[in-house]
């Protein structure tokens, strides 16, 4: 017996249609106009779309930071994406300086075997330039890594120079690896926190006034010019502003493989969140930090041309109690990171679709699509196509959610997006034909989840 999603229009980023899909097994297997219903299973689609599941390309699950861990580890932080509409995650595995990239993926694999409810993959960070290093990259991309991750910011802990940044681009241009790069300008953050601090700046808002648009401007450009000398691709992660989405599109236009990610965060919470009272602006200190309102609009703009090709939550969660706290008279001493893996589909489709700005063809590239095409996953995943893997999303884009801490499935004590109200949120969500969501119902199962690696890079037409 099959499972047959029945009376919906199917959804891909480049086709519409209404059909029905039968899985069997892990596996779509049948797209087509009234099959058979036979012995199987059948959902009801009617009135709702299917989407490939969503593909979060960004999340810190069970990470150090700060002196202290991530409120989500693997099976809270993937069932909460997994009742948002997504149904593999790619985490980042974080390199420790002096160690090899080997012990860092293995050390992620173990955090989330057993745990995770959905399939998930990996890139891994890189912490220093060292021989050993830069000769272990093309063992990961054989392993099933394709992407690795390199910080501008975060003096002193996750901070590398550009010699790192330069020779990591040159061996994953001959490797068919992917660079992602953290763009803010660390150096000039490190001065002006200090210089705040020394002044008895020690409020919330000062993480966002220390760590200004130019720093990240500044080292976007830089970035992509590295990346130009080497005639490597690039991948800038968690693009905050106008400033750094505008060098992204310059070097576009320079015909350059640069790509930009945006988040959830970025296009619906503003630099005024940093001045709620009580300390509740410290629920959205996170890096690169919220901007001025008007950079949203830029975005979300940035987004329907695709010259943002890519959506992902950077979810890093932490409690306002206990963990936020550690900053509550420091403002570099707060946890960086927020909830948003749960509402990441819903927050695009809010702004994006129900807006009228982007179609849902244009949603499904930014959620699924594109992020498999860029970390190797697709046509295994981020598609519907006979073959795929039964990711599927049963969408209903006329059900309203009010989005809170007190009901969503993170384990963390606050929501950024609280109090929003969205129209359209999951009906059902299946992951390689197992249904883990069923509405407001989680029916997944902890360690469901497997390990997908990724092929190598290639060239994203997007």
């Amino acid at each position: 017996m099959g499972t047959l999603i029945h009376g919906g229009t199917v959804v891909t980023a480049t086709d519409t249609y209404d059909a029905d899909i039968l899985i069997e097994g892990e596996t779509v297997v049948t797209i087509g106009k009234n099959l058979d219903k036979g012995k199987h299973e059948v959902i009801d689609a009617s009135g709702a779309f299917v989407f490939p599941g969503g593909i979060d390309p960004h999340t810190h699950f069970d990470m150090p930071f700060g002196g202290t861990v991530t409120a989500d580890d693997f099976e809270t932080g993937t069932r909460g994406a997994a009742m948002g509409g997504t149904t593999t995650v790619v985490d980042f595995a974080l390199h420790t300086r002096g160690d090899s990239l080997q012990n860092a993926l293995d050390k992620w694999k173990e955090k989330a075997s057993g745990k995770a409810v959905i399939d998930y993959a990996f890139h891994l960070t890189i912490a220093d330039g060292r021989d050993e290093t830069m000769a272990e990259i093309p063992k990961m991309i054989a392993a099933g890594v394709n992407s690795f991750k390199v910080f501008m910011a975060y003096k002193h802990v996750l901070y590398v120079d550009d010699e790192t940044i330069f020779k990591t681009l040159q061996v994953c241009r001959d490797a068919g690896g992917l660079v992602q790069v953290h763009a803010e300008n660390g150096d000039v953050i490190e001065v002006i926190t200090k210089q705040a601090l020394a002044e008895g700046k020690t409020e919330p808002k000062w993480h966002a006034l220390t760590r200004p648009v130019e720093c990240e401007g500044e080292a976007t450009h830089r970035a992509i010019r590295l990346a130009e000398i080497a005639g490597a691709p690039l991948y800038v992660v968690h693009v905050s502003s106008a400033m750094a989405a505008d060098a992204i599109s310059d070097g576009r236009k320079r015909g350059l493989p640069v790509y930009g990610e945006t988040c959830p965060q970025y296009l619906v919470c503003d630099f005024t969140d940093y001045e709620r009272p009580n300390f509740e602006g410290a629920k959205y200190v996170l890096s690169p930090p919220i901007r001025e309102k008007w950079n949203q609009g830029v975005l979300l703009r940035k987004l329907k041309n695709m010259e943002l090709h890519s959506f992902g939550s950077d979810h890093c969660s932490f409690n306002l109690c206990g963990q936020k706290e550690l900053g509550k008279n420091d403002f570099s001493k707060i946890p960086n990171g927020a909830p948003t893996a749960e509402d990441r589909l819903a927050i695009l489709w809010q702004v994006g679709v129900n807006s009228g700005l982007m179609s849902p063809n244009q949603f499904v590239a930014l959620c699924s699509t594109n992020p498999a095409k860029f970390f190797g996953l697709f046509p295994r995943k981020g598609t519907i196509a006979a073959g795929s893997d039964a990711d599927i999303l049963v969408w209903d884009p006329k059900k309203k959610r009010t989005i809170s801490a007190k009901t969503h499935h993170m384990n963390v004590d606050n929501n950024v997006f609280e109090g929003m109200t969205v129209e359209g949120r999951p009906r059902y969500v299946f992951s390689r034909g197992k249904m883990v969501a069923d509405g407001d119902k989680f029916t997944g199962a902890k360690g469901a989840g497997k390990h997908q690696k990724s092929a190598r890079y290639f060239p994203v037409s997007v």
